[in-house]
């Protein structure tokens, strides 16, 4: 057995459990307090080997029409064209390209991440998966948390407003935190 076939034999699929994922952001608004929301519909799967993590795959989508920030006029803003463009690009992915350890339980993957159909490389810091346990029914699950930032004028989500004191309404930096319960498939 090649090493390539003896890797992805040790690996473990897992499906992400949309019922007990999402994906949260923040975002900076008037240059003074941080707004914040969630995704509340993130599916896909994770092939995760802990002894070769290189060899480790993610693809993780999220419905960008399950967007909530408590506020219903600006989640309907976030979905039109002036943001997300839900109409014409309903799905958030990332799919993963390399994965290395980054110390104990924590990896950096890195991925091409595409937002409104505008594909950018970015990297993951993650957290897990946690060891496996296994829910009432006997379906062994585990869980992870992955980080990022980015720049939201890179996926070409640029819409601004200047603010009569100087500044700008949305901040350009988005802090992105994924939060998965996978299923052993």
């Amino acid at each position: 057995m090649s090493e390539a076939q003896s890797a992805a034999a040790s690996a473990t699929t897992y499906t992400i459990d949309p019922a007990h994922s999402n994906a949260h952001f923040k975002v900076r608004h008037m240059m003074i307090a941080n707004v914040r929301g969630e995704f509340g519909k993130v599916a896909g799967t994770v092939r995760f080997d802990s002894a070769h993590p290189e060899a480790s795959e993610i693809v993780a989508e999220i419905d960008v029409n399950s967007i909530n920030t408590r506020e219903p006029q600006r989640d309907a803003h976030l979905k039109s064209a002036d943001f997300l463009d839900a109409a014409n690009h309903p799905t958030i992915r990332f799919q993963s390209k390399k994965a290395q350890a980054a110390g104990p339980g924590a990896y950096k993957v890195t991925g091409d991440l595409t937002i409104r159909g505008v594909t950018r490389e970015v990297v993951l810091t993650v957290d897990g998966p946690t060891p496996e346990n296994k829910d009432p029914w006997g379906v062994a699950r585990s869980g992870a948390e992955a980080t990022a930032k980015i720049s939201r004028k890179d996926f070409g989500l640029n819409w601004n407003q200047a603010l009569e004191a100087g500044g700008v309404l949305v901040g350009d930096h988005v802090d992105i935190t994924i939060d998965v319960e996978l299923m052993k498939a």
